[in-house]
């Protein structure tokens, strides 16, 4: 017998595995150059924020360049990340705090569900904690969705899961 409706959600989700590696490898690399001797740049993280502090603005962009490609290697995608903005630190050092997003914002959530609303498809959207569901008579409009999400861009990586 045949289910009456089909559903996936929309999430958007940051794999620390893959960040905490990447970082490591960032880590290894800005400790080995010979640009980054006697700067004391340093890259740690602390739950979902990462701060880049260094002797030298310039040498902290570099570093943070170097955290960038190699969360790209890893496929982090850097949308994920906001940048703050470059602040004094103690020692007349900088620092540069990044958040990494993980989960839909409430705006975000509700874009999405507008711009699903905009596809003419007949599907239904909710908003579920930090993810929306989309539910659907027909298999085929779930993938029209899907198509039309992956080719607006919304500023935030997106998974599709759970399709059922």
């Amino acid at each position: 017998m045949a289910k009456d409706s089909f559903s996936f959600d929309v999430v958007s989700e940051v794999d620390m595995v893959e960040v905490a590696n990447a970082l490591d490898q960032a880590r290894r690399e800005v400790g080995t150059r010979f640009d980054f001797k006697n700067t004391e740049t340093n890259i740690e993280q602390e739950d979902a924020d990462i701060e880049v502090r260094s002797s030298t603005e310039d040498r902290l962009k570099a570093a943070v360049e170097v955290l960038k490609d190699k969360l790209v290697k890893r496929h982090v995608s850097l949308k994920a990340l906001s940048e703050g903005t470059i602040q004094p630190a103690a020692k007349g050092h900088s620092k540069l705090t990044i958040k990494l997003n993980n989960g839909l914002t409430d705006d975000k959530a509700r874009e999405i569900v507008k711009f699903i609303k905009g596809t003419g498809l007949k599907v239904q959207s909710q908003i579920q904690d930090k993810q929306v569901r989309v539910t659907g008579k027909k298999k085929d409009d779930l993938q029209g969705v899907i198509a039309a999400l992956k080719e607006h861009d919304f500023n935030v990586p997106l998974q599709f899961e759970n399709m059922r």
